[in-house]
């Protein structure tokens, strides 16, 4: 990522921001964190926020709300391993510290992803014994 310095998943500024995205899931009783070392969250399958390698907090939006957060926060979409995830958004330091106007936003996240069609499991069925 240009621009911004790479933060070491064992340092106290990582663990810190890990500390308040676990605060911002915790606001919704529905939602788990998932992923060892790349924190996330999904539901049906689908992710919907996600602690990058770098410490950035990323959140899936819907139009227009994405292009307003855009906008607002002067920020830009994710980018992971040199490919643009087109409907997360970057959310900026300042605003991953205020959970209270964070949870709005975490909230549409999950209500977005939670109205699309469930993804279906990659896990095998388990066969009956012959």
């Amino acid at each position: 990522m240009a621009g911004k310095r790479p933060v070491k998943p064992s340092s106290p500024e990582y663990a810190a921001k890990l500390e308040l995205f676990e605060r911002l899931v915790a606001t919704n009783p529905q939602v788990q964190r998932k992923g060892d070392t790349m924190p996330y969250t999904s539901v049906n399958g689908h992710m919907f926020s996600l602690l990058t390698r770098e410490g950035t907090l990323a959140l899936r939006l819907p139009e227009p709300e994405r292009g307003a957060f855009l906008a607002t926060y002067g920020t830009k979409l994710c980018e992971q391993y040199g490919t643009v995830m087109t409907e997360y958004v970057e959310v900026p330091d300042a605003l991953l510290a205020d959970t209270g106007t964070l949870r709005e936003f975490f909230a549409l996240s999950y209500a977005y992803v939670s109205a699309l069609k469930p993804k279906p499991t990659t896990k095998p069925k388990k066969q009956p014994p012959a």
